[in-house]
């Protein structure tokens, strides 16, 4: 009658102990007993990440993810890392990949948008007259461009009319929109009339969802909903001014800032 076979030996050469709950150990992949579980004790080089652990007939992938013991029968690589790991490790936020970069946030990559935008479209100095008075020209000529091309509600009166450059959220083909509003509504109306006018998601009256905001260009910060436009344009937080730039963002319920989200690529 064959002997059953059960447990792995330890991979330290003078131990060799069967071990029948051995350890894996997550920087060079190799198998241990309870004495030489820890680095130090087995000498780890940290140089095999991505050996499989074999068993007569079969071949298994220990995840390499800190003390997970894991393992599956096919392996599942990270692209980045090119180390083992198992299904519930296998994308770089799981595993905490070592080349996992760090995103830009939502509001820094908008700002230089706004300012590459601006310099794009900014008209020339002319040589011979002063800075300032040119600037000033330059920013009036933006500003009925702005007003050429904006879209909104054409029932609003010319005298409440608000301009403003609007980021779109992240995902969509086009950056921005020039766009009006009425002084009078409420911001969360603003939205709502945004969202209506270029066929952006809305999902603001469903609980569980991420929620359409507006957001202030120059602090991130989200505009309260329930606020009018005339009224926080004369606020001292973050006054908005006509002619300026806004972002429209899908946010958390809880998010007061698009730098708390600090996940945007553009």
């Amino acid at each position: 009658m064959a002997e059953l076979e059960v447990g792995q030996q330890c991979e330290v050469q003078y131990c060799r102990q069967l071990d029948f709950l051995p350890f894996v150990c997550d920087g060079c992949s190799g198998i241990y007993c309870l004495e030489h579980r820890s680095k130090d004790a087995h000498g780890c080089s940290g140089v095999c990440l991505r050996k499989p652990v074999k068993s007569e007939g079969t071949s298994s992938y220990h995840c390499t993810y800190k003390s997970c013991k894991a393992k599956e029968l096919l392996p599942v690589i990270c692209s980045h890392c090119q180390k083992y790991f198992c299904l519930r490790h296998r994308h770089q936020t799981d595993h905490d990949c070592e080349k996992q970069e760090v995103p830009k946030s939502r509001l820094v990559v908008t700002q230089q948008v706004v300012k590459e935008t601006v310099a794009k479209n900014a008209v020339p100095l002319k040589k011979g007259r002063k800075g300032a008075k040119n600037n000033a020209t330059a920013e009036k000529v933006a500003f009925m461009q702005m007003k050429l091309h904006a879209v909104g509600d054409k029932s609003i009166p010319q005298n409440e009319r608000v301009y403003f450059q609007v980021f779109l959220p992240k995902g969509n083909k086009g950056k921005s929109r020039p766009m009006f509003f009425c002084s009078k509504w409420s911001i969360g109306k603003m939205v709502d009339n945004a969202a209506s006018l270029l066929n952006l998601r809305n999902d603001n009256n469903i609980l569980a969802s991420k929620k359409l905001r507006l957001c202030h260009s120059e602090s991130g910060n989200v505009l309260p909903m329930g606020q009018t436009l005339e009224l926080w344009m004369a606020s001292t937080d973050c006054p908005l001014i006509n002619g300026g730039t806004i972002i429209l963002e899908y946010l958390d319920n809880d998010c007061v800032t698009l730098e708390s989200t600090g996940s945007y690529m553009e």
